[in-house]
């Protein structure tokens, strides 16, 4: 029993020994797989491959990504759009509040037409007010006066009319019975039966329009004393409204609409003064054509020829047809062919000769533009509108003229001059006179 610790002792000592080599052992292998080769790094081993770095594919800009053409077409559509829906919303204004604008555009005609001769009267020493006042008064009473002789004239004669037309009416039926157009009796007598039957059916629907003509009374007479009182104060006091409207105007276009105000209004005058000047020459030549071909109501006609001459190519065209059928159904054919000969000379003359000479280069308006707005107007405010559209389109010709040279010498006038041999290129030269001999 003594020799067995003895043993198990030196046993023990002999594991701990194979222990401590094996730890050493495993030191010297591990030092050597430490220590790097010659060339290489630490980072990289000699036996391991260099992991591929991760690549990020970027997405390009979604605009960028759009076809130029494409966000070109976006962006004008989208302004058209807001342009679309503001012009919109102005029409609905517009609509709602028609007979207001509709006064304040006929006092500006009637301004435009009489703010010369108030001019006229302030230079020859005459005050302000009284000049404003005159020239006011003069001007209501002579419209007036024609809306009164017109009705006289017809209230005179409508029984001599509607004589005359029955005559008329009875002599057509004749001729066209003899005409070679081979009408039968029992075809005009179909006629007549259709216009008395269409004018039975539609009783109810006349009642109402006459009942509804009450209404459009009450507005015209409103219409009216808005229009008489807006033409008094911009005639008296049409400066210092312009100055105010200029204080809407932001600061940065103030200086382009200041000189366009002025511009636009000389174009609105020459406009008017040239449109009573022809309308005036029309009803005159007109009226003395009929006279003496003694159609009826020849002064009446001549007076609706002047006021249907307001309105552009259909006033003419309208007033024109107006005095060939009162020709004809008191006359007979002749006299209404002969009728429509005065009409056709006279328009023809006014439309290459009167027109060009009296309004010259002041109201430029192709043709294609005026038939265009006389229609929309016409379509958004009837006969008002009609009368309105062309100048309005004659100003805003001009003004749009003006506002877009404006621009383009302010931004000359803002460009950065060149200096040295550059500026001696692109430096405008004078012209100098000749040298006399």
């Amino acid at each position: 029993m003594s020799r067995v610790p003895g043993w198990l002792g030196r046993l023990g000592a002999g594991l701990t020994e194979m222990g401590e080599r094996l730890d050493e052992r495993r030191a010297e292998v591990e030092k050597e797989h430490d220590e790097p080769e010659p060339g290489v790094t630490d980072d990289h081993p000699p036996s391991a491959e260099p992991e591929p770095e991760p690549v990020f594919v970027s997405r390009p800009d979604p605009a960028q990504a759009v076809p130029w053409g494409v966000r070109v077409a976006a962006e004008a559509g989208w302004r058209l759009l807001v342009l679309a829906g503001t012009v919109w919303v102005l029409m609905r204004v517009i609509s709602a509040v028609q007979l207001v604008v509709l006064a304040f555009v006929v006092a500006l005609l009637l301004t435009a037409l009489l703010e010369p001769t108030v001019a006229r009267l302030k230079r020859s020493g005459m005050p302000g007010g009284l000049a404003t006042a005159l020239t006011a008064i003069l001007g209501f009473v002579v419209i007036g006066l024609m809306g009164w002789f017109v009705t006289w004239q017809v209230m005179e004669n409508i029984d001599n009319l509607s004589d005359q037309v029955q005559d008329g009416i009875d002599d057509l039926r004749r001729w066209l019975l003899n005409s070679p157009f081979h009408v039968t009796d029992k075809q005009i007598n179909a006629i007549a039966k259709n216009l008395r039957d269409a004018v039975g059916a539609n009783t109810d629907s006349i009642t109402s329009a006459g009942l509804e003509g009450v209404t459009v009374v009450v507005e015209a007479l409103t219409g009216i004393l808005l229009a008489a009182f807006s033409t008094l104060f911009l005639l008296y006091d049409g400066k210092r409204i312009w100055e105010w409207t200029l204080k809407l105007v932001p600061a940065a276009a103030r200086p382009g609409v200041a000189g366009a105000g002025p511009r636009a209004w000389a174009t609105l005058t020459a406009y008017v003064r040239g449109t009573v000047i022809v309308a005036l020459i029309d009803a005159i030549f007109i009226g003395l054509g009929i006279y003496f071909l003694d159609v009826p109501m020849a002064v009446p006609l001549a007076v609706f020829i002047f006021l249907f001459s307001f309105i552009p190519l259909v006033g003419a065209v309208a007033s024109g047809a107006l005095a060939v059928v009162v020709a004809l159904v008191t006359q007979g054919v002749f006299t209404a062919v002969m009728t429509l000969a005065v009409v056709l000379a006279v328009q023809q003359i006014e439309g290459h000769i009167l027109q060009p000479f009296i309004l010259g280069r002041a109201v430029r308006v192709h043709p294609l533009a005026v038939v265009l707005s006389v229609a929309a107007g016409g379509m958004v405010a009837g006969i008002g509108g009609a009368i309105v559209a062309v100048p309005l389109v004659a100003v805003t010709n001009t003004v749009v003229g003006y506002l877009h040279t404006y621009s383009r010498e302010q931004a000359l006038r803002q460009a950065p001059r060149p200096r040295g041999a550059t500026a001696a290129e692109v430096a405008p030269v004078t012209p100098q006179p000749d040298p006399e001999p």
